[in-house]
């Protein structure tokens, strides 16, 4: 072997004291340079800024950007709840609303009870509440909460609204059946208010579906019933007591006899509406003799 190619494998080695010793001076040098001159200031503040200011840009958007989540979190949470109130909030009013609309509507009810039972002062009632009805439209026949225990019985009159309801056909100790002026096998001794003269009032659940029942049999030569009249039950009624509103009337037809006139009439009660009634629990005294 050479000796040029044994020259270049040799390594030069430098005994460890010898570096510790050098770094040591590099060392003092350096931080004699730091606090007594600026020469290293400068280098350090470039660095800095090409790698610290960024990094540092960096955890600031990051902090920035997890503080401003945190805080939409909380509104977000805060605006939840707030909803979740409102919405109780607006349930409650929702409640307290219907409430007041049913206490209305019942006030209003016993408010048209109240005024009827003054106008029919003269005749001891009772009032009662429609529990059941037969099915349709109308409250052609029903069934009220109260019976013989309150001093009802059959052919009691039974009155809402503003006059005429019907009459009971059947009663029990705590209920009672009423059959009203509108149901098809209902017939009602009647007069016109204003001349007196005597007419039938025949129920017709067909004709209420446009808002009138039928009257017949009414005589006046004179025509002197005219549209509007007021119609109330007749003196000779045998189940009706006298002077109760039935209706007005709507249409008048003179008879193929030239005698008599027939025509509809347009209740006073609103048979598609009814809840509350009074029930006259007097009877008129006297014989049955012709259908009512």
């Amino acid at each position: 072997m050479s000796p040029l190619v044994k020259r270049k494998r040799e390594r030069i080695t430098i005994p460890n004291r010898y570096i510790l010793l050098i770094l040591s001076i590099v060392c003092v040098v350096l931080m004699i340079l730091s606090f007594s001159t600026n020469i290293l200031s400068t280098p350090l503040n470039t660095m800095s800024g090409y790698v610290l200011v960024p990094f540092q840009k960096g955890l600031n958007a990051v902090g920035t950007s997890l503080i401003d989540r945190a805080q939409n979190l909380k509104t977000l949470e805060e605006v939840t709840n707030e909803n979740e109130e409102l919405k109780k909030q607006i349930e409650d009013l929702t409640r307290d609303n219907t409430l007041l609309q049913q206490d209305k509507y019942e006030l209003t009810k016993l408010r048209e009870l109240y005024e009827l039972d003054a106008e029919y002062e003269q005749y001891d009632k009772i009032g009662a509440r429609i529990i059941a009805r037969d099915s349709g439209n109308w409250y052609s026949d029903f069934i009220i909460d109260k019976g013989t225990n309150d001093g009802i019985s059959v052919d009691c009159n039974v009155i809402a609204g503003s006059g005429l309801v019907g009459r009971v056909t059947d009663v029990g100790p705590n209920y009672a059946k009423v059959i009203s002026i509108i149901s098809d096998n209902s017939n009602t001794s009647g007069m016109t208010l204003s001349t007196g003269d005597n007419l039938i009032v025949t129920g017709s659940l067909k004709l209420m579906d446009i808002g009138v029942i039928e009257y017949s049999q009414l005589a006046d030569p004179d025509d002197q019933v005219g549209v509007g009249d007021k119609v109330v039950t007749s003196n000779i009624s045998d189940k009706y007591l006298q002077g109760i509103l039935i209706g007005y009337i709507d249409s008048i037809n003179t008879d193929s006899n030239n005698l008599t006139k027939s025509g509809t009439l347009i209740p006073v009660v609103d048979f598609r509406h009814l809840e509350e009634v009074l029930v006259i629990t007097e009877l008129k005294n006297v014989p049955s003799v012709y259908g009512d």
